[in-house]
């Protein structure tokens, strides 16, 4: 069969739905894991001490734990929001097939 130069086999395949909830999603998972990471940063150099422009936090060593605590958890909470919508976003390219009809690989 001899194809025009008009064809288009795209047009063929239905348009998958734009993901834009996933997008945003993943952007703000990602700059809660960048503060977790500058508080965890900023509470580990507390606890350290000797530097200037943390004064507060190299008096205060509790305060100090407890940055560095909330630095580590919004780190946690961040990279695991981040995989959940990487998961998301790359979900509407599998098959949805059962998982018994898969080949094995062993």
């Amino acid at each position: 069969m001899k194809l025009k130069g008009s064809f288009d086999a795209k047009r063929l395949r239905p348009r998958e739905p734009r993901n834009w909830g996933a997008r945003i999603a993943a952007g703000l998972s990602a700059l809660i894991a960048t503060l977790g990471v500058l508080l965890a940063m900023a509470g580990v150099s507390g606890l350290l001490g000797n530097y200037a422009a943390l004064a507060d936090l190299n008096t205060n060593r509790p305060l100090a734990s407890i940055v560095a605590l909330v630095g580590l958890l919004l780190l946690y909470l961040g990279v695991r929001l981040w995989r959940r919508s990487r998961i998301r976003l790359r979900r509407g390219r599998e098959l949805n097939m059962s998982p018994h009809l898969m080949k094995k690989h062993d």
